[in-house]
């Protein structure tokens, strides 16, 4: 057979085929991010894995003091460009074309420069290529660099790749504040059998099982399936050491649902293998946090794996052990909008710590809090602001005959003190009116699941809620927060009932109750978060309307405060309606870097003119059934033309090309023009990225001519 005839057609055409289907998917994507974090004042090289990330250029990160660079992009190479690039080595170092005929002679190593460069950049590639990851929505990898400064704000980022087609979704990315230590990257090989995801994983070399440790520290690492990862340190007697472990909140949604997302279960042995702490969730997060008293001098192991021995790429976690501050709870869980808040902590090595509450001039909505010990800072609690008045529960309020007077409108902020308590509230109402009774609690980070009733003087129950399910409270799949709104049948004295469903209770289990008339009102989410769009050309987003207390009537929507280049016709939600597209254009060609823009619903709720913001989001499942709508802290567009050719890195030189005839009997291969178009296309991306010699390339494309 010619040498023309390299490929057999349907192969080809199988190349087409996928290429084109790569190529109408064209919204780039990251699943993970390796290491998911760094220490303030450092450098860190992080590993990401996604999907349609062709022409990867940089990265941002949201938030002052951290800066992101591209090192290194891995484009995602087919079957028939490996077979390129294979026999491009057998010809540079013949003795690689078996390994069983002791006789083949092996050239000397080449003497140029360039030939060198080339031969190991294909034999890294075919490393890369062989260990790639197994699931082809992590396969493309990009490196970067990641450098924060020592003045950078701790805690979580959203750090996001800027490709050709765009911007990729946002993936946390966390600031520390210990010395931080990072396993070597995960290295698995292209092997995909669901139920034996095993099979596509390296054995970890012995050296890796375990890595020593200085506490305070942060161990970032993989889990592979069946791996443990194991952490030795000293400690001394009577320390107060916290675990706080990050990883699924580091990978909340994964691209496939396969294998699972991932359930870290951790445990601290010491040096003789007896288990002093074990944890495999915190409250209702999956994510371990617990604290524990070192009971000896002398050497501990600390071991992290999955609750189910899966494992893969994504498996990221960050675990920080120390005797550190951390925050468990706050109460109240929030407070009134311009009010000083006399603000509750709870956790641990919190004595001498200050509470970083909102600011006075905050508007309403959830804010972060954090409390400061000296220059740490503990990780940050959910609280809620409202114009509203409030006040404290007063126990005991436990049945109808102790109930608490309220006067409405009045956010309760309470506990469920104990197991199967209730805490129960006496309201004065007329015929016809409209009362509504909501409880934030699980959105604020409470671990009370809540149960709200009402009754009449009588004790007839006129109304029971469990669960309301809140579409813009991001991951929550549980929406275990109550609300009733009831219209009153007759003058006279009602009870509102406040309890647990899993009849649990305890210091921690806080909620803020508000009942009043109803407030119409909406929120809005936007999807996806950012992204790309095309030079002088338009992109539009799915607006979302969360809609609240009854309110229905139309939200327009509009580009507030228009960035030089764009522009938006307003759009109406009309009423009743849930969502809408809204579309973006520019009359720039290309952009700098993405550009932030913030879009704005207005409707006229009564005789006021309500506007909102709209919360950028991402439009998530898990396990097949549960959507969120994941906020975003940010909406921004990066403008460019994913189909213009920046100017070739590399230019062909031109050298005596011999294209031999097929043999006697042979019938030369035959493709079409779109078929050698794609090729050549492959030829030419591999020449640019040095991995083909001047010779080997010209010869190819001589083939490519001869066979049409």
């Amino acid at each position: 057979m010619s040498r023309v005839q390299w490929l057999p057609i349907m192969g080809l055409v199988g190349w087409l085929a996928v290429a084109s289907s790569a190529q109408g998917q064209s919204t780039p994507y990251i699943g993970f991010v390796y290491p998911a974090g760094g220490q303030q004042g450092t450098t860190v090289e992080v590993k990401l894995g996604g999907q349609r990330i062709d022409g990867a250029s940089g990265a941002v990160v949201t938030g002052e003091g951290v800066s992101a660079k591209l090192v290194q992009y891995y484009r995602r190479l087919s079957n028939q460009e490996m077979t390129l690039l294979r026999e491009q080595l057998r010809d540079l170092k013949p003795a690689a074309r078996t390994r069983t005929r002791s006789w083949a002679k092996a050239k000397p190593a080449p003497a140029d420069k360039e030939t060198r460069e080339i031969i190991a950049n294909i034999e890294s590639r075919v490393r890369e290529w062989v260990n790639r990851p197994a699931c082809a929505a992590l396969s493309s990898i990009a490196v970067i660099e990641v450098t924060i400064a020592p003045d950078a704000e701790p805690g979580p980022r959203e750090l996001r790749l800027i490709t050709a087609q765009g911007m990729t979704n946002p993936m946390p990315f966390h600031v520390g504040q210990v010395p931080e230590v990072a396993r070597k990257p995960m290295t698995t090989s292209d092997v995909q059998v669901l139920g034996k995801e095993a099979l596509a994983q390296r054995k970890r070399p012995p050296e890796e099982e375990e890595v020593q440790i200085t506490i305070p520290c942060t161990m970032n690492g993989q889990i592979a399936s069946g791996e443990f990862n194991r952490y030795r340190f000293t400690a001394e007697k009577g320390q107060q050491l916290v675990a706080s472990v990050d990883a699924r909140s580091l990978v909340p949604y994964i691209a496939d649902a396969v294998p699972g997302w991932f359930q870290p279960v951790v445990s601290v042995c010491d040096a003789d293998g007896k288990e002093v702490a074990y944890n495999d969730d915190f409250r209702f997060k999956p994510d371990p946090t617990f604290c524990f008293e070192v009971p000896k001098d002398g050497e501990y192991v600390l071991t992290i794996t999955d609750a189910l021995f899966r494992g893969r790429e994504d498996f990221v976690y960050r675990v920080t052990l120390g005797e550190i501050p951390y925050l468990t709870s706050v109460f109240p869980l929030g407070g009134r909008v311009g009010e000083a808040a006399g603000i509750e902590m709870d956790g641990w090595h919190l004595n001498g710590a200050k509470v970083c509450a909102p600011s006075q001039d905050a508007e309403a909505g959830i804010h972060w809090v954090t409390a400061k010990k000296g220059k740490m800072v503990t990780n940050r609690v959910p609280f809620a602001l409202d114009t509203l008045p409030e006040c404290l529960d007063k126990e005991s309020n436990d049945d109808p005959s102790r109930a608490q007077k309220v006067t409405l409108p009045i956010i309760v902020n309470g506990r469920i003190d104990k197991c199967d308590d209730w805490d129960v509230f006496q309201i004065e109402g007329k015929a016809g009116d409209t009362i509504v009774a909501e409880v934030m609690a699980r959105r604020l980070d409470s671990p009370v699941d809540s149960m709200l009733k009402l009754t009449d003087s009588s004790g007839k129950v006129l109304a029971l809620n469990d669960d309301c399910e809140d579409p813009g409270v991001g991951l929550n799949t549980h929406h275990a927060d109550s609300c009733l709104m009831v219209k009153l049948p007759a003058d006279g004295t009602y009870f509102v009932h406040l309890g647990d469903t899993a009849r649990s209770g305890g210091k921690d289990h806080a909620y803020r109750l508000r009942l009043s008339a109803p407030r119409p009102d909406f929120a809005l989410r936007a999807v996806p978060s950012g992204g790309g769009i095309r030079g002088r050309g338009s992109a539009a987003v799915t607006v979302y309307a969360i809609r609240k207390d009854g309110f229905d009537g139309d939200i327009v929507l509009t580009l507030a405060a228009p960035k030089k280049g764009f522009s938006a016709s307003p759009v109406t939600l009309k009423k009743g309606a849930e969502t809408v597209k809204f579309g973006i254009k520019t009359s720039l060609a290309v952009s700098d870097g993405p550009v932030r823009l913030v879009i704005e619903g207005r409707a006229k709720i009564g005789d006021q003119e309500v506007v909102h913001e709209v919360v950028p989001a991402e439009d998530r499942m898990q396990a097949f059934l549960w959507r969120h709508l994941l906020p975003a802290e940010e909406f921004s567009l990066l403008v460019s033309n994913p189909f213009r050719r920046p100017p070739p890195t590399r230019i062909p030189k031109e050298t005596t090309v011999e294209v031999k005839p097929p043999k006697a009997g042979a019938t030369p291969a035959q493709f079409t023009k779109r078929q050698v178009e794609g090729r050549l296309r492959q030829l030419r991306l591999l020449y640019e990225e040095w991995l083909l010699t001047d010779e080997f390339y010209n010869a190819k494309v001589a083939e490519c001519e001869a066979s049409k």
